[in-house]
Parts: C-alpha cells; structure tokens; sequence
C-alpha cells in the first residue's frame, strides 16, 4: 500500500455555499479577475480556462458559520507573476476598500489577505523559486515577516496590471481550514491521506504538502479550537484535491478504507469527510 500522495499532487478548486451569488461572483470576477468558467443552475465556476479555481454555490438556507466553528480559514490563489499578483492586490483593494487584513512575507512567498463579501478568507499570492526556499531537518523554513503593500505595488504594479486584474496565470496554491486540534489533524492529513509535514507552529497549526511544495494544505486552531464536526453552512462547501491518474486514486482509496474512513467512490473521484465534517474530493486533472 502506497504511504504518500503522488509528489505532482496539486490542489484544485474550492467550493464555496454562497448566500449572494451575484456579489461573490463579482468579487472574484470583477476584483479577483477570474474568468466565468460555467454557469449551471445554483453553480458557477470562476478560474482560468481549464483550470476552476473558486466555484460558488448559491445556497440560500444556510446560515452563516459562527467564527469559531471549524471550516474554511482562506483559500490561497497562486499568480505566476508579482506583476500579476499586484494587479490582482491593486484590484480587490479599489473595489473592495476595508476588505484587507494583512500582509506578509513568509520567505517562501508573498502574501496578501483579504476576505470576500461574505467573510470568507482570501489570501493571494506569488512563490519565489524553490531554489530559494531552505530546509532544516525536513520543515521548510517560513516565517511573518511585514511586507509594505503600497511598497509592493509601487515596485510590481505596471501600468497594463493597473488597468485591470487578470493577468497571467493563477491556480489554487494551496487551502488553509480552521480545525478543532493540530494533532488529530496531523494524524489525518499526513498518517491518513498521504501529505508530508513541512511545517508546524506546536499547538497552532501544521503545515503539509506532496512533493516538497512548502504547503498545499494547512490546518489551524487561531479561531476553533476545540470545535466539532461542522454542521453544513454558508462558507466552504468542498476542497478538491487533485492526484496524477487512476492509479493515484486507487491507491488513495485503498489507504483510506485501510485506515476505516468511509469514502465515496465513482470511479472518477473519492470524497470523504475529515475528522470536522469538511469535504476533501479527491479526482484527476480534467475531472473537476
């Protein structure tokens, strides 16, 4: 049986119940600058052409979750570019004034914090080459140092980025949740599903990815510690992850039947719960 995810696993989209689909798909068409992907019945997709990155799903009778539940801490939209990355930043924070919550440099990247219209985390950011990230002892070195966003943006925003968001290319980085307790969720990411620990805060947060990426999931307890299972709400709806090819599926599914964890399985992705009710969908490129 196969311990680890494939090393070329990448995270796809993120679903997302929205009260307000008109507005949320503004914000990350219009602020954002992702493209409308599909429309179909409560469902929209936004991202780039073959690639979904958010899909919103209009659900009107669910309630907002209480900050201290578990569920969605940000989704982290990856630019190619920090000219991108600018205009993306320069975008949100024109159209979206007092939606910004922060910025920092982790050394392994750039990052900026927004939440959307309806209080969902959004981090946007750029990665520096993996020939300048450091390693000790098997945890990649990451930090919060400040990052001056008027100062990024006079440095990286061009006049054609200034013009509008869309530049470039952009995916799903990586997903961060908000958890009940770091061990359970080491014990599920990494000893279950197959991820790597490549980072940890004790106590506070673990940090795991495929391949050596610095992380392409993390779960935190800043905002829910201790909290349950999640009942169904407005906020994150489904993660996605995706593997090379069936045989990646096959084996994932294995390991989790291995483990006990119920899945639910088509014959093209695997869903299952972790341990706070949040919904991991497992599939191949193209899947989506």
């Amino acid at each position: 049986m196969t311990d680890l995810l494939a090393a070329d696993t990448a995270m796809g989209a993120v679903t997302l119940n929205v009260a307000d689909p008109d507005r949320m798909t503004r914000y990350y068409r219009d602020a954002i600058g992702l493209e409308v992907l599909a429309q179909e019945g409560p469902r929209t997709t936004l991202g780039r052409p073959g690639r979904p990155i958010v899909i919103l799903e209009h659900s009107p009778e669910l309630r907002h979750a209480a900050p201290h539940e578990a569920g969605l801490f940000h989704t982290a939209i990856l630019f190619d570019t920090q000219e991108a990355l600018a205009a993306a930043v320069y975008s949100v924070a024109q159209a979206h004034p007092g939606t910004f919550t922060g910025s920092s440099d982790h050394l392994v990247s750039q990052a900026f914090y927004f939440d959307d219209p309806e209080g969902n985390g959004v981090e946007l950011y750029w990665d520096r080459d993996r020939s300048a990230w450091s390693w000790v002892h098997g945890s990649v070195e990451m930090s919060t140092l400040y990052l001056d966003p008027n100062a990024f943006l006079n440095e990286h925003l061009s006049e054609r980025a200034a013009e509008g968001a869309g530049l470039g290319d952009a995916r799903v980085g990586h997903v961060h949740l908000s958890v009940g307790d770091v061990p359970t969720a080491r014990e599920f990411y990494v000893d279950r599903l197959g991820f790597e620990r490549t980072f940890e805060f004790p106590g506070q947060a673990v940090f795991v990815s495929a391949g050596g990426y610095h992380h392409h999931m993390a779960m935190n307890i800043w905002n829910s510690r201790g909290a349950g299972r999640r009942q169904r709400t407005l906020g994150l709806g489904r993660v996605d992850i995706l593997v090379p090819d069936a045989d990646d599926l096959g084996a994932l599914t294995e390991r989790m039947t291995h483990f006990g964890i119920e899945t639910r399985d088509d014959g093209q992705t695997v869903a299952f719960d972790d341990p706070w009710a949040n919904l991991i969908r497992v599939t191949t490129p193209g899947r989506e």
